[in-house]
């Protein structure tokens, strides 16, 4: 699967992406910090890449529409997460991604659970 990863994210947490065999880019490479979330998200839903944040924002679905994306993942972690926090939550979202397809979605993951949004259209 195709993700790009938030600014909040890097090469800290972009190993198990590409470990799971798949393909990341982030906003970093792309020099893309600071740009507006909109920007973000028309650029993922262009390059067909499901965007993985920690952006609270991005679980607006009126704002983001997840079904004309290739999904939005929301990490949601206490203020300042530690790393293998930040870790696990995404080993567990990946785990989960091999029994259930993100496309055109909204997952929030949680510690204990992930929840899932997807569009009545």
């Amino acid at each position: 699967m195709r993700f790009k990863l938030d600014e909040n994210f890097g090469i800290r947490t972009s190993h198990l992406f590409v470990e799971a065999g798949h393909d990341v880019e982030t906003v970093r490479q792309e020099q893309l910090e600071g740009a507006n979330d909109e920007l973000i998200f028309q650029r993922c839903c262009g390059e067909e890449r499901c965007l993985v944040t920690l952006d609270l924002d991005f679980a607006n679905v009126l704002h983001f529409p997840p079904q004309i994306s290739s999904g939005i993942v929301v990490i949601r972690v206490p203020r300042n997460p530690s790393l293998p926090l930040l870790e696990e939550l995404i080993s567990r979202f990946l785990i989960a991604l091999e029994h259930a397809t993100i496309g055109k979605s909204l997952w929030i993951v949680e510690t204990g659970r992930i929840r899932i949004h997807q569009s009545q259209s």
